[in-house]
């Protein structure tokens, strides 16, 4: 019963205990994973089962020369996704439309009507006034495509769920983090 006591905690319950006698090497207490399969584990885990067999074959994986973890995700020249500290993944538009081929990513995606297009292409938010459809699997904090006529025109962070967007009429729905700066742009 002599050493470190480490507890196993599964959200709010108490699993168990554990004693450990000798900690070896505590900096490589941790279990490695293929990083195209982390990649796929979490677009499927964020955007829906089945989502990562959409992921291209031939990504490049950029580590961070700091702590060694994924950094970006590219296919060819183009940038795919960048790796968050909280695990979640920040989408650019080219992967978006790449994702856009499966129907469960479809719901995490909104529409916006022709008036808003221009603005939202250049960077602005979303409001909720704009949104002529909105997918079920939105949720505040959530990564969110923008579409116009099934395009892909941004990407940005909600601000509010699919349920709250659909009832209100004011107010921003999506904060914009990366679009198609001009409609000539190449996706």
């Amino acid at each position: 019963m002599y050493g470190k006591l480490f507890y196993i905690v599964v959200g709010d319950y108490y699993i168990g205990h554990f004693y450990v006698a000798k900690i070896i090497n505590t900096v490589n207490w941790y279990v490695s994973m293929d990083s195209v399969l982390k990649i796929k584990y979490t677009l499927d885990a964020l955007f829906g089962q089945g989502v990562s067999k959409y992921l291209p074959k031939d990504v490049k994986i950029e580590y961070s020369k700091k702590t060694g973890r994924i950094k970006h995700v590219h296919q060819n020249d183009n940038l795919l996704c960048t790796l968050r500290t909280d695990g979640g993944l920040a989408i650019t538009p080219f992967f978006a439309q790449i994702l856009m081929k499966s129907k469960k990513f479809k719901q995490n995606c909104l529409e916006i009507d022709d008036d808003s297009k221009a603005f939202v292409q250049e960077g602005s938010s979303v409001f909720c006034k704009h949104v002529t459809w909105c997918g079920d699997n939105i949720m505040i904090g959530g990564d969110v495509v923008v579409l116009h006529s099934d395009k892909v025109i941004a990407v940005g962070k909600a601000v509010l769920s699919t349920r709250m967007i659909k009832s209100f009429k004011k107010g921003v729905a999506v904060k914009i983090r990366d679009s198609l700066k001009s409609t000539n742009s190449g996706v």
